[in-house]
């Protein structure tokens, strides 16, 4: 796409002198993966957040400089904190230094809430990753910094990575008038896989392994005081403690982190009794998949709606005369005075943006780390690569692009948004267009960038700022293009689906046409067999035909 004239700059530069919601979490260790990444995801899933990219310059802070704390979730101000010295440039989740940090909300205790606490859980994820350069560092600050200015937010799970390890930190607050949380980070294994999705992951955790479990000294003594727990230190289970189970947690939660892990290793069915609340063991904190990820595995598992297991979305009522693998909300509904759940899936409509983040082995830092960005549902979403040294973001991602209220045809959100809703409607007819554009750009933006990161490295020796430019170049030339082809795969679907109808074309993608240039063999499917089965079932010889005598 733009190889060439990135091509043009570096040689130039070689002559030259020497910057709460429900969502889900997935997680990757560097020896689980097939190019020794570590690689964790994120789905921003939120009815009223608009999907964009935000940017931070790094800072220089003079004393008496300070922060500002704004609610992420309601914009509401709830104090400043003191500036540090030096703060690092951040691009959504990830920062200059390749650290990234991502969050699902579960809740837990109500009573733990400290509504006089200035730190949420939005403002805590970027003060990580304006403060650290590593995992570790970041789990030192944010819990520092919960134990001196107070936690604003309800229990939250934080995916943690850098280039070496990833880990999972859960915290929640102790309540108004108890300033500080209790909380409990755990390593994932290497060669393991983990996720969260708005339930509390962490069960019993190793109390004398400080190099892979880090914990708040009151963490269990908390519990023993409030009445939460009884038992000896040894079984003490964080999430039931603060976080207690019910079936819309199993189902609605638990049931994504099992689909993932059931994707890549084969012994999950004996936890589909713990998802169904019928005994069986707990499902761990993490597995060791059968074989090791790729970055299309993680892409592919975002995409998911429980494809293949008990759960599938596609073939139930639910999914409509097209088999779509959405519910709209409410989540629960009532019939006949029991009450019924809708599945939760990993992918879902009211997805704002979500991320893969890919932190590569032996590259600069600035180079390293890799934001594979996209906006609106993930399963109708381009993942685009946003290094994370960039210095700004595309116009297409920007927040000052359109907004929830205000549709922009140059909004990633607005585009992708348009074109999902269309498919939600005609789901099987459409996703097949979709999946062709959306796997040719990413495989696209995948090849491109093994030869970015080359190009890239050879420039970092001899100008860090002139490589930082090269790749913010491209990555909002990559977003640009995806925006637009996008916009074009809208406007075919459009053509080609229009009032029910199939249009045919011919092998080269064009419409067929008789011999005077008009539309021709234009196809009438209908519906499937079952969705006809079922409109009998429900109005009985209504719709029968009859012999007229």
């Amino acid at each position: 796409m733009i190889m060439k004239r990135f091509s043009s700059m570096l040689a130039a530069a070689l002559l030259a002198p020497v910057a709460a919601m429900a969502c889900t979490g997935l997680i990757a260790g560097r020896n689980a993966t097939v190019d020794g990444s570590v690689m964790i995801t994120y789905s921003a899933d939120s009815h009223g957040l608009y999907g964009s990219l935000t940017s931070t310059p790094a800072g220089d802070w003079e004393v008496g400089d300070v922060r500002e704390i704004i609610d992420w979730d309601s914009g509401k101000p709830l104090g400043s904190i003191p500036q540090i010295a030096h703060t690092y440039a951040v691009i959504g989740n990830m920062n200059e230094h390749a650290l990234a940090i991502t969050e699902s909300t579960w809740g837990g205790r109500p009573e733990l809430v400290d509504t006089t606490g200035i730190i949420d859980y939005g403002t805590l994820i970027q003060l990580g990753l304006e403060r650290a350069r590593t995992a570790r560092e970041a789990i030192k600050v944010m819990t520092d910094l919960v134990a001196e200015y107070g936690y604003y937010s309800s229990g939250e799970s934080f995916s943690i990575a850098d280039k070496n390890e990833a880990w999972v930190l859960e915290l929640i607050g102790k309540g108004p008038g108890r300033k500080g949380a209790v909380w409990v980070a755990v390593r994932i294994p290497d060669d393991c896989i983990s996720g969260h999705a708005n339930q509390a992951r962490i069960h019993t955790f190793p109390l004398n392994d400080k190099e892979n479990c880090i914990y708040s000294p009151d963490v269990i003594s908390f519990a023993r005081e409030m009445g939460y727990y009884k038992g000896s230190d040894k079984n003490f289970s964080f999430s039931s403690a603060y976080a207690p189970l019910d079936y819309g947690a199993l189902r609605g939660c638990d049931a994504r982190v099992w689909s993932f892990f059931n994707r890549f290793n084969s012994k999950m069915g004996k936890y589909l009794k713990y998802l169904e609340n019928e005994g069986g063991p707990v499902m761990p904190l993490y597995v060791r998949p059968d074989r090791k990820l790729t970055l299309d595995d993680m892409k592919d598992a975002m995409r998911d709606h429980f494809d293949g297991t008990p759960y599938d979305m596609h073939t139930d009522v639910g999914g409509g005369p097209f088999g779509s693998p959405y519910r709209y909300r409410p989540m629960y509904f009532e019939v006949d005075g029991k009450q019924y759940l809708n599945e939760r899936a990993i992918a879902t409509q009211q997805t704002a943006f979500t991320l893969v983040a890919q932190i590569r082995p032996n590259l600069p830092e600035a180079i390293s780390g890799i934001l594979w960005f996209g906006v609106d549902d993930a399963n109708t979403a381009v993942y685009v690569p946003m290094y994370c040294s960039i210095n700004s973001v595309p116009n297409c991602f920007s927040p000052d692009n359109g907004d929830m209220y205000n549709f922009s045809w140059t909004s990633a959100f607005w585009v992708h948004n348009w074109v999902a809703n269309m498919a939600y409607n005609r789901y099987n007819p459409m996703i097949g267009d979709i999946r062709k554009v959306q796997n040719d750009l990413e495989d696209q933006f995948e090849t491109e960038v093994a030869t970015i990161d080359e190009l890239a490295n050879a420039l970092y020796a001899v100008s860090e700022e002139a490589a930082r430019e090269m790749l913010t170049t491209y990555s909002c030339e990559a977003a640009e293009y995806s925006t637009s082809a996008w916009k074009e795969l809208g406007e075919f679907l459009m053509v080609k689906f229009l009032d029910g109808n199939v249009k045919s074309q011919n092998p080269d993608g064009s419409f067929v046409t008789n011999e005077y240039g008009l539309p021709d063999k234009i196809l009438f499917p209908g519906y499937s067999k079952e969705y006809y089965e079922w409109i009998v079932r429900q109005t009985g010889d209504r719709l029968l035909m009859k012999e007229v005598k």
